[in-house]
């Protein structure tokens, strides 16, 4: 016996199949990037790395937002991973990219200065100590509601808090810095022997803000140089290493399952 579909026109069927079509949900891919706003890749040279960068224009449009993850809402526990991070965003809300952001301690809280969504949860820290975090001059990766994206060394930062000149609706403190105003950190050495699989961000001269997780153990040395003269970001920050270098970006097919404190991340409005 013919099924119904074989005794119509084909004009028919063709028509059937496009309203059928029209009236499927629609989903958000964050695997593809936009690349006129934001991108994601990897390179083999000057060492192996995975970077994904966004325009800063992007980020005062309403398209895009640059965001801060640490707690659950509802029971104020730490989101701990990508996975947990992307089943608490709205259904009009996808996540473009995202990486760990800046150190936390054993119950996976900042050790720095964090504010999010204009709350400070964590006040600065600029106290010497020990660990890269104290590796001074250290810094903030901050922005204002407007999306304008910094990275200002610790204590420069500390003195427009005081001076009203600086109004954080996002701040993530790490350390050490990379890069400062052009120049590699002081103490990083071209002969150093430490080497570790290292992450950071930067503001760069084109415009963009970059991310960078490197895919082999470098030295500070190195991975600030990265930053200073392949991506041309005068300023760029440290953000972890280690076993706590984690990234999301699935348009290069990269999802860390790792645990960790705050993360940063893109997120792409959907209307």
């Amino acid at each position: 016996m013919p099924s119904f579909a074989h005794t119509l026109p084909l004009w028919t069927i063709a028509l059937l199949s496009l309203s059928i079509s029209a009236c499927q949900p629609t989903s958000i891919d964050a695997s593809s990037s936009d690349t006129e706003n934001w991108s994601c890749h990897s390179q083999d040279t000057p060492f192996s790395y995975s970077a994904c960068r966004i325009r800063a224009e992007s980020l005062t449009d309403g398209r895009y937002s640059l965001k801060l993850f640490w707690q659950q809402s509802e029971s104020a526990q730490p989101l701990l991973t990508f996975d947990n991070l992307m089943t608490t965003l709205p259904d009009n809300q996808a996540l473009s990219f995202a990486m760990n952001a800046g150190m936390y301690n054993k119950d996976y809280a900042p050790i720095g200065y964090t504010v999010i969504e204009g709350k400070e949860l964590k006040s600065l820290n600029t106290k010497e100590g020990g660990g890269n975090f104290h590796l001074l001059p250290n810094g903030v990766m901050w922005w204002d509601k407007s999306g304008n994206v910094k990275i200002t060394e610790s204590n420069a930062l500390n003195e427009l808090l005081a001076e009203g000149k600086a109004q954080p609706w996002y701040a993530t403190q790490s350390g050490p810095m990379l890069v400062i105003n052009n120049e590699i950190h002081p103490q990083f050495k071209p002969d150093s022997t430490s080497l570790k699989i290292r992450n950071g961000a930067g503001v760069c001269d084109d415009g963009s803000i970059q991310f960078v997780n490197s895919d082999e153990p470098v030295t500070f040395y190195q991975f600030a140089s990265l930053f200073k003269d392949n991506l041309s970001c005068p300023n760029a920050l440290f953000l972890d290493g280690g076993i706590a270098s984690a990234l999301y970006a699935p348009s290069i097919d990269t999802h860390d399952k790792k645990e960790m404190g705050v993360m940063i991340g893109v997120v792409e409005n959907k209307e």
